[in-house]
């Protein structure tokens, strides 16, 4: 069973849900990701989403793309971030890490040697937005193979079709993309997510995240109360773009216990 699959087993005993934060490698400052993540999972994070820095971050708006155009500037790469996870690894051996980015630095890597160095780096999943499943069925078999999770993205527009798809390759879970539009945009439709939730879950044997537009810990724990994980990820990085250089850890520490606290209280489930 994968780190990713074990986390969630432990969580539904409990009767609680996961909690998933998004952060940049390597934003806003390299030589804090690891101990932001460190603290991010002290705090009550269940699984860290790790971003890989691009260029051309076409699904992120403009809060991810500068906190990867930071990290870019500061020459933040895929083996970078590949360290970053190995040395989050020997300090935490339980907290699943996603990592979750585009396509060209994964195929610059190299495919094959990426899955080998994820892996013994102690990556639990990746997700590759602009790998749909019908155009990367030998990818996620390859990550399988070496224990990986092919984590997927599912949106308002996905047919029946697509959640077919997706439901016969993901594991680990899928990421529900709550709004129309780029990461950090619109105002959350709880209600709309509690609609397609059921839907999703038909074709989808592994839990379902909802992340996009979830910025306190209301909407937090509404969507929480339909879904298996709440995932932020601009919100946190806005958070910290504000940051100075010795507030980052604490002010990461804290979002994410205000967080967990709320949604503990609101499915009466105790950490």
């Amino acid at each position: 069973m994968s780190r990713i699959a074990a986390t969630f087993d432990k969580l539904r005993a409990a009767g609680r849900k996961a909690l998933i934060p998004y952060i940049t490698a390597g934003d806003p400052y390299p030589e804090l990701t690891v101990e932001l993540m460190l603290a991010m999972a002290d705090a009550g994070a269940d699984v860290i989403e790790l971003g890989v820095p691009f260029s051309d971050p076409m699904a992120d708006g403009p809060v991810i793309q500068r906190a990867s155009e930071r990290a870019l500037a500061k020459g933040i790469g895929l083996t970078h971030v590949l360290e970053m996870v190995r040395g989050f690894r020997q300090r935490n051996a339980d907290t699943p890490v996603v990592l979750m980015g585009y396509a060209n630095p994964i195929e610059h890597f190299g495919a094959e040697r990426f899955v080998a160095v994820a892996r013994e780096a102690g990556v639990d999943g990746v997700l590759v937005v602009d790998y749909p499943p019908e155009e990367c069925e030998a990818f996620a078999a390859q990550l399988k193979s070496a224990g990986l999770d092919p984590i997927f993205l599912l949106a308002p527009t996905s047919t029946d079709k697509r959640m077919d798809e997706v439901g016969r390759i993901a594991s680990g879970y899928v990421y529900y993309v709550s709004l129309k539009g780029v990461t950090g945009a619109g105002h959350l439709d709880t209600d709309a997510v509690a609609r397609m939730i059921p839907r999703i879950k038909a074709h989808v044997q592994v839990p379902v995240g909802v992340g996009f537009g979830i910025r306190d810990a209301q909407t937090a724990c509404a969507v929480a109360a339909v879904s298996d994980a709440v995932v932020i990820g601009s919100r946190i990085v806005q958070l910290l773009e504000e940051q100075p250089h010795d507030g980052v850890v604490a002010a990461g520490r804290d979002f994410i216990a205000g967080i967990r606290a709320a949604l503990d209280q609101s499915t009466g489930a105790a950490r």
